[in-house]
This record gives C-alpha cells, structure tokens and sequence, in this order.
C-alpha cells in the first residue's frame, strides 16, 4: 500500500530563458516529489516556477509561501537551476535578468538568504544548481559562482539545514541528456539509489554523498558538488522513494543500476563490513564540514583532499566486497 510524504513541501524552479535545459530539470525533480509512487509529496504542495513563470517576484512570493506553510516538524526543498553571479555582490538570475540593471531583475543573495531563514522547517535542503557551462549570463567584472556566501555563513551554521550546490566556484554545471549531471545524480538520490538503510526514506546524507560520488565520476573529475552542512544531528528524511516500500525500484529509461547487497555472503562479515561502511561515512561527512569552511574551494589544504580521496577509496574497496559498487 502507497503513502504519501505529507509533511513534505517543496519549491522548484528552473529559469530557462538562455538555459533551455533547466527547465527539463525542474520539470523532472518536482515530477518525481509529486510522483505518488516514488517522493509522495501532496502535489499541492509542490510548486513549479519555469521559464516565464521564474520572475524575481513569483519566486520570492513562492518562498514566502513556503515559510508560511511549513512547521518545524516539516521538510522544506529548495532547488534553483539557473545562473548565479558575483559581481561582487551575490545574485541568483531569473528569467528576464538584465546584466546592466541587476539590482532590479535579479534576486540579490542576501535577500534569498533571508527568505531561506524564514522558513520554520527544521529539515531544510537548498539545492543550488548555479554554474551552468554555456549561456548569455556574462557581464565585465562578474564570475558565476556556485552559491551565495550569506547562505554558506548563516544556513550552514543551523542544525537540520543543508546546502548542497553543484559545482566548486572554479567549475562549470555540465549538462547532459535529458538532464544535467547534477540532476541526474538528484533524481536518483530522490529514488533511492543511494538509500543506506533501504528503509523506505531517500535521507538527506546518503542523497548529498551519492550525488558527491556520482558527479565527479560522471564528468572525468570535471565537477565536485560542494555540502555544507554543519552540526547535523539526524540523517534526516527528504521523502520515500517508492511510497513506502522498502526496496526501490529503477527510474523509467535509466542506464543506472540501483546497489545492492551481494546474495550468499557471509552475515558475519557482511555485519562487520557495514559497520565499517557506516564509520567511513561519517569520517567522510566530518571531512566534508571541514571542507565546506572554505568558500572558494581554491585553497583547500593538501592534506584534506587526500583525507577525502583515501576515505572515498575504503567507501568503495567495502562497497566493492558487499557487491554495492557499480
């Protein structure tokens, strides 16, 4: 028997405009939150801002609605496929964005930040897939950039709200077909492909650590999303990924397989590689926080970037003996 998420909520917006591609994405991630056999969210409780309907004044209204109508036992996502830019000032670009007049046609990053804020859900993830390769957003003086610094200082300083942006700041979103890398990884985070447990929720770490793995793997080492999260107390749940079932199933038209266990090991063993798997994790997720305190993501120590290359590397040798890498 289906169950819904109920206390589900979500904002989806994809600009379009010179990005055609994400408009596909945000279609795809607010169908499969809506999808009563997957996420299970309400529909109406899902709102869909793209192309022309992705204005600076319907998105800010849309995340005012959803600070209205979230509680703090709620789970609230945020995503926004489009351009962000520095110019120094932070600015996320909706559609219709003018170059020469941003402070009028664009959402200034604090003033994102601060709609965030006002949202009561103790559960929060904000989905930020800002530096797409391509494009009209170019402007003298001004770069893309992955997220804006306001958020990074005061969302990630908040238990039970999580950042996760697609690209470190001197790397480019790639796209894909039907949908850019990060989305792809996204949408089977969302339907459990990297579900731990398989306990029936799609859980905010597991989807930030397969989107983390599958990204870099899936453009050559090209693009590394970046976390921030901090002082997290509970992999919270983002949703079901099969209505409440407890094994997931393939997305429609996917070339992914979805890990499983290997039939037939030893449960012995098999109990002393998950332990293991569960305390590499968290080792990971510890690297990952302290990673996230450098915004730039140009000058992160030596030292921390091999502690995460060989923790990665014992993730994958265990997953490799449970059957679970593919």
């Amino acid at each position: 028997m289906t169950q819904t998420f109920r206390q589900g909520y979500a904002v989806i917006i994809g600009v379009g405009y010179d990005l055609p591609i994400t408009i596909d994405d945000a279609t795809a991630v607010a169908n499969l939150l809506r999808d009563s056999s997957r996420c299970a969210y309400p529909s109406e409780q899902v709102r869909l801002l793209t192309g022309e309907e992705a204005t600076v004044t319907n998105i800010l209204s849309a995340l005012s609605w959803l600070a209205d109508v979230t509680g703090k036992d709620d789970t609230a996502i945020v995503y926004f496929s489009g351009h962000g830019m520095e110019t120094p000032d932070y600015y996320l670009l909706p559609y219709g964005y003018n170059l020469e007049n941003l402070q009028h046609t664009a959402i200034l990053g604090s003033i994102f930040t601060e709609r965030l804020q006002a949202i009561q859900a103790k559960k929060l993830l904000v989905l930020l897939d800002c530096c797409h390769a391509g494009g009209q957003a170019e402007a003298k003086g001004a770069i893309k950039s992955p997220l804006p610094p306001s958020a990074i200082a005061q969302l990630g300083s908040s238990s039970g709200r999580v950042i996760l942006a697609s690209s470190r700041k001197d790397e480019v979103s790639w796209t894909g077909d039907p949908y850019s890398k990060y989305t792809a990884a996204l949408l089977e985070g969302l339907a459990g492909y990297g579900a731990f447990e398989q306990d029936g929720y799609s859980r905010v770490l597991d989807l930030a650590m397969w989107v983390g793995r599958k990204v870099p793997e899936r453009t050559d080492d090209k693009q590394h999303p970046i976390i921030k999260v901090r002082n997290l107390e509970d992999n919270f749940a983002l949703a079901w990924y099969a209505a409440g079932e407890k094994r997931p199933y393939a997305l429609p038209n996917w070339t992914a397989n979805i890990p499983s266990i290997t039939p037939g090991l030893d449960t012995t063993q098999v109990a002393t590689w998950k332990r293991m798997l569960i305390n590499y994790r968290k080792n990971l997720q510890l690297i990952d926080e302290r990673m996230s305190e450098y915004i730039d993501f140009t000058t992160i120590p030596l030292q921390l970037e091999n502690n995460r290359r060989s923790t990665e590397s014992k993730i994958a040798e265990l997953e490799q003996k449970l059957g679970m890498r593919l």
